[in-house]
């Protein structure tokens, strides 16, 4: 019985460790860049390893495949939850013309169309779905003086069968960068 309980706190820990480094691989997926200037924050941002074999069989196949970002300006509380001072969503959708052999390209903010395009480059498809410079997201207007505060990138997938890209959570693809705020 000892053999039996030993082992099996073995398999429990060799486990646990195995979630907190897949979690900690995972909550590093995304770098996130701001910079505060003329009244802005610009956020810049890009996702490390998202387009494995998978994602790109998706694609190829032709179903529409998009990557929102959800990102929060945010600052941190020591007694009570984190405060969100601003949010914003940015998407990256792509279909795959398999007549044309050719990409239709969108990029969204908040909702609204900001560039779309077509193209025959897939490096430039991967380039337009997961990296994204100086987004100028929120206005630095609420912020005080002085105060730190981070801001937060998490991405989704559609479809959201995209059981291959983040096993873990829909939510476990993110990435923070914190700043102090200087006007």
């Amino acid at each position: 019985m000892a053999g039996t309980e030993s082992t099996r706190r073995r398999v429990l820990v060799a486990a646990a460790v195995c979630l907190l480094v897949a979690g900690l691989r995972a909550a590093e997926i995304i770098r996130v860049t701001p910079l505060a200037k003329n009244g802005r924050i610009f956020v810049s941002f890009e996702m490390r390893d998202a387009f494995n074999d998978d994602i790109r069989a998706v694609i190829q196949s032709g179903l529409t495949t998009t990557f929102s970002y959800d990102i929060d300006l945010r600052r941190s509380a020591t007694l009570w939850f984190d405060k969100t001072m601003s949010s914003a969503t940015v998407s990256a959708s792509v279909r795959y013309d398999t007549l044309t052999r050719r990409y239709q390209l969108s990029r969204m903010q908040d909702g609204r169309v900001e560039e779309s395009r077509v193209t025959e480059d897939a490096e430039m498809v991967r380039q337009a779905m997961t990296t994204f410079e100086q987004l100028p997201l929120f206005s630095t207007t609420p912020l005080e003086p002085n105060a730190e505060y981070y801001v937060r990138v998490r991405a989704r997938t559609r479809p959201r069968n995209a059981w291959f890209f983040w096993p873990w959570d829909r939510d476990a693809a993110s990435g923070v960068a914190r700043f102090t705020f200087i006007p």
